[in-house]
């Protein structure tokens, strides 16, 4: 009943911080000419270029990429995924309608825009979603160099250099005070989100103790296609067990959590790692 509990609670988290995103862009961030990052940046440049309603380019827009991610990232990406854009397109959708205006001057606006930003895009994210593209194609790139190579490696660089390119076509198409704005949205909300997720683009270490370590590693195997390091250890009190590391991402971490609450009797930390020499 707890685990149910918990389930609900983390999409009703999820529905939550989609609406507080779109509130933040529709209401906040487009009326002072600051644009929103990723995938959203991508719909909000098309949608000021052709007219079309935003809503419906952040559907066209982001779609290929949930498409690919559904493929490529497996069934338990899609599901909370897929909650958080139907809110998040569906809060666009109406908050575009809503009259509201903060009277005061474009830098205060866009800043406290993209800390609510930040602040729904944290509880997405701590809970297992995503609403933009631009992760999903990180996380895509990521796994297919681990696939062929065996190398883990961050999202931190694929992140800034797609959403480099969106600032500079927002430079480019639409003007350079939107896109310094922009960029401030950007430094903000993503200062934000480090804070609650612990730097949710860098690799985590996962350390798992336990007994029965063959189905853990099955499990890690089959749903992520990744291996552990085992290491036999010792505890005062429960005496000889296995210790198991494995390095994962953020969005790998959410299925990871799911796979140990499933297996009893172990002990586990997850550890932020800025870097691995080999």
């Amino acid at each position: 009943m707890n685990k149910k509990f918990k389930e609900l609670f983390s999409y009703l988290a999820i529905m939550a911080g989609a609406l507080i995103a779109s509130f933040s862009v529709a209401c906040i961030l487009l009326p002072n000419d600051a644009i929103d990052y990723g995938t959203a940046g991508i719909a909000i440049i098309i949608s000021r270029l052709t007219g079309y309603n935003l809503s419906l380019c952040v559907l066209i827009v982001f779609l290929p990429f949930l498409a690919a991610g559904i493929f490529l990232l497996g069934k338990h990406f899609f599901a909370k995924t897929f909650i958080g854009f139907i809110v998040y397109t569906l809060g666009l959708a109406y908050f575009e309608k809503i009259p509201f205006e903060l009277n005061t001057e474009h830098f205060l606006a866009v800043a406290f825009g993209g800390m609510i930003l930040g602040i729904g895009l944290s509880l997405i994210l701590r809970n297992g979603g995503c609403i933009d593209g631009s992760e999903i194609f990180a996380n895509i790139i990521v796994k297919h160099i681990y696939n062929r190579t065996g190398k883990d490696y961050s999202i931190s660089y694929l992140l800034v250099g797609f959403n480099i390119c969106v600032y500079v076509a927002v430079f480019v198409l639409v003007n350079r005070d939107a896109a310094m704005l922009s960029l401030l949205v950007y430094i903000i909300a993503t200062a934000i989100i480090d804070h609650f997720t612990d730097h949710y683009e860098a690799i985590k270490q996962v350390t798992i103790i336990t007994k029965d370590p063959d189905e853990i590693i099955r499990e890690i195997k089959e749903d992520l296609n990744k291996t552990c390091t085992i290491i036999n250890s010792s505890g005062v009190i429960a005496g000889d067990n296995k210790t198991l590391i494995c390095y994962v991402n953020y969005f790998e971490l959410q299925q990871i959590k799911k796979i140990i609450s499933k297996n009893k009797g172990t002990f586990s930390t997850v550890s932020t790692i800025e870097e691995i020499l080999r």
